[in-house]
């Protein structure tokens, strides 16, 4: 066989290209891309084409990024680059969520001030200051991965123009009446001191104490004294695992329908569902008491109960969301504490609300004793409280799930304040039309985020902080009504776009609300709102801010694509569908396509408590970015996506093994190989049938990647680009072919039907792999020869290969999966021949093939002489007899040449040429 390539080409190891070493060269590529702006020259070379909008979901500005944000990050630059090089201009303009408390509480512990301690503006001016840092921080992180996109000029949720582009669509909701002010329970974190979004909500499994609570009947209608009862003695039994909440208690709800009995114990009787008595009995260590009697809960509403703690009372009341899933089916109600509290409570006029709690989560004087006491404190007292006053009839250690806050991971209350609203009830059904319009990626999808749309009814929009876009209303002075309309919004929307939301802090309301407008009541004076929007909202309006906004003209509504996480459902997918369906009337996107969290190589969460977190930065600096964008594309990322050092060092092991195919090409056409596209390719009739095959494979590989591109399934992509390189081209094609490389004449056409069929295919794998491993692919095109078509300056300002035209039948796909299999058959006996020791290499090898089907007999007799290179040994002769299939080794007859290395017995009849067979000989002398 002939020598390394390397040395046959004589070309010094330091001028060989594509030698790896990815994290050193990675970095003069990206230099190299900025320096010529390619982005740029990519958008500006595809202007007119049809555009592809994937709209890019703003990380929040807070911190290094993390495995997340390079899946993430990736997975949309594999499907920019994709759809720039498929006949589509599709711009990328990344954004960043640049408001928030994560973002003010950092600014300030950076400058060591408590809340409210500084001006507002001041505070805005530091917070504005971090968060333009970690944009630059991320940015410098998303660029190494290899993302192209306007960096220039990202969107930013804080630039004055997205404010004022925010104001309008909030002016839009309340025009429509679909934003209210009023007073409702909402998840309060109290660490944060600021209500919080259904998205900002996270579940844990906490310890705590369930109790069971006696409250005394004050008055039965008349039923219980009916039956001859002491009301004295009977009581309803409540079961709640918040017991800071009891002093909130207004009511006990029944379900109307369920089925209700007195519980005969000693000299008392405990009102609960007759279904849940054992297991109350038994939680209570009560094995003594009988039943009687059955009420439905619908005949006990109207009756009153005493208070434990407090001298009120607290009614019986129904309510349709009571279940017997635990407890007694006696639910305490507290309507300054629970959404569903509060929602029954007004169905009734007699009950009101009472708040406990201050926003610090604290109990107030309306708790009496336990004033001054956080949740943890409440719980202890309280309970010994009502123990001491025998109306704590059990308790129980349990471990359940609870909300906690996403940003300081602290358990949340339920509190009711007056905040603002956004009633999703109001345009629901018009959200799930939306829904309905969109393909989700899974199909999943469309059921996740339906479900969490119907049971959203309301959208808690204020939050009591700092830094972020004010709600654009003022109130009068006088009766202090709420004012928003389209004068009062336009003024607020034109000071943002010139001053920014600053200028809210800063300016007096009679410097931009027009004098023309007034209150009802005659007042032309007015107070503003400082409670700033959530983020979700600052983000959910993205798709006009941006995709409309007069700075991004290469952008266009609705976006083709969002691409996010799973955890988005309930956030910005769900925040952009919303202000969308309000704003625009339809979905701002046409197709969702999500991807799942990255875990360790066990599946376990990634955690830089637990040891097993990995830095992006870590993995680029150790195997080069490519290793991780190949990551990003090796696995089904719709689920969970494990990452470990073993499996990335399994993902650089297959890199190299496409890396090495492409180099071997490249040793082959570029460099001094001495192949010019333009002047030395041949045309297709004289391709040899190998040739031929090699690009029916390339064929089937472009059809192959581009379904998996256009599905978005780019592990599909890859490991059919895997599999090509290893088994159609290095195990088979490139092994043949060496031989016609090094030994026929340079410019014969049996050489250069080779290089032509290399060059084809390394030009379209170059292609066909840039937007996964872009890195390297860029190495190969700026190495590789190429014709007067191509754009030389980057592969990504190329389009994807087409098919070759050739047409290849039935027939020779048959007899070429033959000829493979006969390969496999004949390396298996080789092997054994091999370890045997009665050959070395292949070449000293001639094969007997035996067959007794005449028609596989004659197909490969008549191509012996090709089977000879395919099986790459000096001879083969085929012989029909009784034998079906069987290969024999013999040893080959005659000579080894010492240029090609087969044997021959010409070699040594020729006086010019002694050592060599007949086709060197021929070559030599050529």
């Amino acid at each position: 066989m002939a020598q390394d390539y390397n040395s046959t080409l004589n070309l010094p190891q330091t001028e060989f290209p594509m030698r790896g070493n990815l994290p050193k060269r990675e970095p003069d590529t990206l230099k190299k891309w900025e320096d010529e702006r390619l982005y740029y020259k990519m958008i500006e070379k595809n202007k007119g084409k049809p555009s592809y909008i994937l709209h890019d979901g703003p990380p929040y500005a807070n911190g290094e990024i993390h495995l997340g944000h390079a899946l993430n990050k990736s997975l949309k630059d594999f499907i920019v680059k994709y759809k720039n090089m498929s006949g589509f201009c599709a711009p990328y303009v990344p954004g960043w969520d640049t408001h928030g408390l994560p973002i003010e509480l950092k600014a300030m512990k950076a400058i060591g001030v408590e809340n409210g301690a500084i001006p507002a503006v001041d505070l805005r001016k530091h917070c504005r200051e971090y968060a333009m840092t970690q944009v630059a921080n991320q940015m410098k992180g998303f660029k190494r991965l290899g993302s192209l996109g306007d960096y220039d000029y990202p969107y930013l949720t804080l630039r004055p123009e997205y404010e004022a582009k925010q104001v309008e669509v909030f002016g839009s909701m309340v025009k429509k009446g679909y934003m209210y002010k009023g007073l409702k329970p909402v998840y309060w974190c109290p660490d944060c001191n600021t209500a919080l979004a259904e998205a900002e909500i996270e579940y844990s499994n906490d310890p705590c104490y369930s109790i069971y609570v006696k409250f005394n009947v004050t008055d039965d209608k008349g039923i219980f004294t009916g039956l001859g009862l002491d009301l004295s003695k009977i009581y309803f039994v409540i079961w709640t695992t918040t017991t800071w909440t009891i002093p909130g208690n207004l009511a006990i709800c029944l379900g109307p329908e369920y089925n209700y009995t007195l519980v005969h114990v000693g000299d008392e009787y405990y009102v609960m569902a007759e279904e849940l008595v054992k297991t109350t009995m038994e939680i209570a260590g009560i094995t003594d008491y009988t039943t009687d009697h059955i009420f439905t809960g619908a005949e006990l509403e109207g009756m009153k109960t005493k208070h434990p703690l407090y001298d009120r009372l607290s009614p019986i009341i129904v309510g349709d969301h009571v279940t017997l899933e635990s407890g007694t089916g006696c639910v305490h109600t507290a309507p300054g504490y629970g959404v569903e509290d509060f929602e029954v409570c007004k169905k009734y006029d007699d009950i009101g609300i009472i708040v406990c709690v201050d926003s610090k989560g604290k109990q107030t004087a309306e708790a009496g004793e336990f004033e001054g006491m956080d949740t943890d404190q409440a719980n202890k007292a309280i309970a010994a409280k009502l123990t001491e006053l025998g109306a704590m009839l059990a308790t129980q250690k349990i471990v359940h799930q609870y909300p906690h806050c996403w940003r300081c991971n602290s358990p949340i209350i339920y509190r009711a304040t007056e905040q603002w609203f956004c009633s999703v009830n109001g345009f629901k059904d018009d959200a799930i039309k939306a829904i309905e319009s969109v393909q989700w990626i899974p199909e999943w999808g469309e059921d996740r985020i339906k479900g969490m749309v119907r049971d959203r009814s309301d959208w808690c929009i204020s939050r009591q902080r700092t830094w972020g876009v004010p709600i654009p209303v003022v109130y009068c002075k006088d009766c202090g009504k709420p004012i928003c309309n389209d004068e009062t919004i336009s003024a607020i929307s034109e000071l943002f776009r010139k001053e920014g939301s600053d200028a809210w802090w800063i300016k007096d309301t009679s410097e931009f609300i027009p004098a023309s407008v007034k209150c009802e009541c005659g007042c032309g004076e007015f107070t503003k709102e400082y409670d700033i929007m959530d983020v979700w909202f600052d983000s959910g309006v993205s798709h006009t801010s941006v995709m409309e906004g007069k700075d991004f003209p290469s952008l266009t509504w609705p976006a083709d694509l969002y691409l996010e996480g799973a955890d988005q459902y309930r956030g910005w997918f769900q925040s952009s569908l919303l202000t969308s369906v309000v704003y625009k009337g339809q979905s701002p996107y046409k197709a969702v396509c999500t991807h799942g969290w990255v875990v360790d190589g066990e599946g376990k969460a990634m955690h830089k408590s637990l040891g097993n977190g990995i830095d992006p930065s870590e993995i680029t600096e150790q195997y080069g970015a490519d290793i991780l964008r190949l990551w990003a594309a090796s696995s089904d990322y719709h689920s969970d996506i494990r990452i470990s050092k073993p499996i990335l060092s399994q993902l650089s092991d297959a890199y190299k093994k496409i890396r090495n195919t492409a180099r071997f090409i490249l040793g082959n056409l570029g460099n001094g190989a001495g192949f010019d596209p333009d002047k030395d390719s041949v045309n297709d009739d004289q391709l040899t049938e190998l040739d031929k095959w090699a690009l029916m494979k390339l064929d089937n590989l472009i059809d192959k990647m581009k379904e998996g591109y256009d599905a978005f399934d780019f592990h599909i992509a890859l490991h059919a680009l895997h599999n090509f390189c290893v088994i159609d081209m290095s195990n088979f094609y490139l092994d043949i072919i060496k031989d016609r490389l090094y030994c026929e004449k340079e410019d014969s056409v049996l050489r250069r039907a080779a290089q032509t069929a290399m060059y084809r295919i390394l030009s379209a794998i170059t292609r066909l792999a840039a937007p996964i491993i872009s890195f390297t692919a860029e190495e190969i095109w700026q190495f590789m020869p190429h014709s007067a078509s191509d754009d030389k300056e980057s592969v990504f300002l190329n389009q994807m290969p087409e098919k070759s035209g050739i047409e290849f039948t039935d027939d020779f796909i048959a007899k070429w999966w033959n000829f493979q299999n006969v390969r496999n058959a004949v390396n298996a006996v080789l092997e054994v021949k091999r370890n045997e020791k009665f050959i070395g290499k292949s070449l000293e090898a001639k094969i007997i093939i035996h067959h007794d089907d005449e028609r596989m007999y004659n197909s490969l007799k008549d191509h012996a002489a090709e089977l000879k290179d395919i099986l790459i040994v000096s001879d083969v002769e085929v012989v029909n007899d009784h034998y079906e299939g069987v290969y024999e080794v013999v040893k080959a007859e005659g000579e080894k040449c010492e240029r090609c290395w087969c044997f021959s017995k010409y070699v040594g009849t020729n006086h010019t040429h002694p050592t060599l067979c007949e086709r060197c000989a021929v070559a030599v002398e050529a």
